[in-house]
């Protein structure tokens, strides 16, 4: 996976992980292999439960409640995850940045991916960009990738059924 410079793949493949919890290390690897993750490293069973702990640790970062725990919550994670940039072309691909050792497992690239990918997010597009769905009885996470900036739900359904709820409360019981 290339990290471009607003982060996207990354907290993309964050959120869906959140959202919908890989049960198994095959279908964890298939979904990282499915979002663009370069595959070459090496891929343990403890990597399941490792990547769910992260996945339950980037969710912190998604439910705080100001700018500043954010950026400690997520310096925290990028402290833990990262290593010196440095230049590579594994995989017959063109140069790039990785912001990891090489040789490290599934779990570690996963976490060097998501922590690097959701700061230049979060500083490219603004701290607020990460968030859960406004509707009522709706946790799913997403990641406001929209230009205007203003998402406060995890998809269109769900902001339909929110505003048929607003309209009805308004509009009185029907008769």
């Amino acid at each position: 996976m290339h990290l471009n410079p607003y982060g996207a793949d990354p907290v993309r493949l964050a959120v869906e992980l959140a959202n919908d919890p890989p049960r198994s290390v095959p279908e964890l690897a298939r979904r990282c292999r499915a979002a663009g993750v370069v595959m070459d490293m090496p891929v343990r069973d403890v990597d399941l439960s490792v990547t769910l702990r992260l996945v339950e640790e980037w969710s912190e970062i998604v439910d705080a409640a100001s700018a500043d725990e954010r950026a400690e919550l997520l310096n925290r994670m990028l402290a833990s995850a990262s290593t010196y940039p440095r230049l590579t072309n594994h995989a017959g691909g063109p140069w790039h940045l990785h912001y990891r050792d090489d040789g490290v497992p599934l779990s570690a690239v996963l976490r060097a991916l998501i922590s690097v990918g959701t700061a230049l997010h979060l500083t490219g597009r603004g701290m607020d960009r990460l968030g859960r769905c406004a509707r009522d009885g709706c946790r799913t996470i997403y990641a406001d990738l929209s230009r205007t900036g203003k998402q406060r739900y995890c998809s269109p359904r769900c902001a339909n059924r929110d505003a048929v709820r607003r309209h009805r409360a308004r509009s009185g019981p029907v008769r």
